[in-house]
């Protein structure tokens, strides 16, 4: 098909597009203005403005679980600035009252641990990471358990998506190196990712968040989590090495040929040192978001490392994302969340760790799990039970995401990068894989928490 073919076919979806962004600005614009011709305080007003906030809240939400709106460039980031926008114009929530619904605790901890792992990608220690793994993988399988520990573990500590845009091209690399078939590796990449990091607050976004609203300790979280993680961990190796059994099992021995890799090994020594200590402060009950900033910034003392190429390894468009569902949730919770709602959720039993689980799961899936997470908050303070509940939606809402290629920003990272390389992982090759993977930590993870 011609590319003025496919602009032709393309126009009527960016019209439609269109109509629908033409409609959503002006029932704000309409909730704005209704003050100025109705009474301040009447019924009215307040239909109109519960009104916009629905409708803002559904289509920002629609927008960001497809990822982009047809006919416009806009990303995600771009998508939750535009809602975060709406809710202020609607006067849904004032300015001031937008600023307090930014939780800038979760933002300052992102930020923070972005610093140090940007630092440790420059110093080398990835790669060298990776190269000590693939030295002592003498068979494919050994190769794929030490892809699913090195995955895993920094991603409990360094937030999955980081780890996996780090790791992804060292592993494509190391494949193509060997003449392995890329895409099992690949898969324990992001698939260990997500459930490695199911064991700390700082293993993913969704977690960071959840440490922020339950004030959860670092300790107990990782206590009552880490034991989950280990077991996912097995059964994400299981399932790969039954999908790919051709790959792993009575395959030859892998000669490991010695990688370049450029080190920087006195800065590798301060950042792994900075690391630890950092972790140190986690587990002494120091505010994660307080050590991580802390720590990131004395990072930056360096003379071989220009602060600019920190910078632009930092995902400024992630922290962007975040501001604006804050503004969004914080809208729709202060116009829609009304007691009769809380009390006809009541009625899924979220009190009980099997529903929640299954609720937390599927919407994680249906909107991704951030925003998951931020719509499930209100619903959550209530429950007798606070600090399980918080347990069971950061285990559920991480693990859904090895469902589907789209459950986690994890896995289009590495399906992604692999692509730009050549490689290709289709929905189904994902799938096949992430869907037993996630049933069958889903249901350790349930039990573990419910005994």
């Amino acid at each position: 098909m011609s590319a003025r073919a496919t602009r032709i076919n393309g126009r009527p979806r960016a019209g439609f597009s269109f109509l629908l962004i033409f409609a959503v600005v002006g029932i704000a614009v309409v909730a704005a203005l209704a003050p100025v011709f109705l009474p301040a305080d009447g019924p009215l007003v307040a239909k109109y403005r519960d009104a916009a906030a629905a409708i803002i809240f559904a289509s920002s939400y629609i927008a960001l679980a497809v990822g982009r709106i047809p006919g416009f460039r806009i990303d995600r980031a771009g998508i939750a600035l535009v809602g975060a926008g709406l809710m202020v114009a609607a006067d849904v929530v004032t300015l001031d009252d937008a600023y307090q619904t930014v939780d800038l605790n979760t933002v300052t901890l992102l930020l923070g641990m972005m610093i140090v792992v940007a630092v440790l990608r420059l110093s080398g220690f990835f790669a060298v990471a990776s190269n000590w793994l693939a030295a002592w993988a003498r068979r494919p399988v050994q190769l794929l358990a030490a892809i699913i520990v090195l995955s895993g573990f920094l991603s409990a500590f360094l937030v999955n998506d980081a780890i996996c845009l780090v790791l992804t091209p060292l592993v494509l690399d190391l494949c193509l190196s060997l003449k392995r078939p890329p895409a099992p590796y690949l898969l324990a990449v992001a698939m260990a990712s997500n459930v490695g990091s199911v064991a700390t607050i700082t293993g993913n976004p969704q977690n960071i968040l959840i440490g922020s609203f339950s004030h959860i300790s670092y300790a107990h979280f990782t206590l009552a989590l880490a034991p989950v993680a280990l077991i996912g961990l097995c059964i994400t190796g299981a399932f790969i090495v039954l999908f790919y059994r051709r790959e792993f099992i009575g395959a030859p021995h892998l000669s490991v040929p010695p990688a370049s890799a450029t080190v920087h090994h006195a800065i590798m020594g301060r950042a792994l040192l900075a690391t630890l200590m950092m972790i140190g402060l986690f587990f002494a009950g120091v505010v994660p978001a307080k050590a991580a900033i802390i720590i990131g910034g004395l990072l930056l003392l360096t003379r071989r490392i220009k602060s600019r190429r920190v910078y632009a390894e930092i995902d400024w468009s992630l922290l962007l994302m975040f501001a604006g569902l804050f503004v969004i949730v914080g809208g729709a919770e202060h116009a829609l969340v009304t007691p009769d709602v809380v009390a006809w959720v009541g009625q899924w039993r979220l009190d009980q760790i099997p529903a929640l689980t299954a609720v937390t799961a599927g919407l994680s899936n249906l909107v991704s799990n951030v925003p998951a997470v931020l719509m499930l908050k209100p619903f959550i303070e209530p429950l007798p039970n606070h600090t399980t509940a918080w347990l069971v939606v950061a285990m559920a809402s991480t693990l859904a995401g090895n469902f589907t290629v789209l459950g986690s920003v994890a896995n289009l990272i590495v399906v992604q990068r692999a692509a730009s390389a050549g490689v290709a992982i289709s929905f189904w090759d994902y799938f096949k894989v992430g869907a037993p993977v996630t049933c069958a930590t889903l249901i350790v993870g349930a039990l573990w928490l419910w005994l």
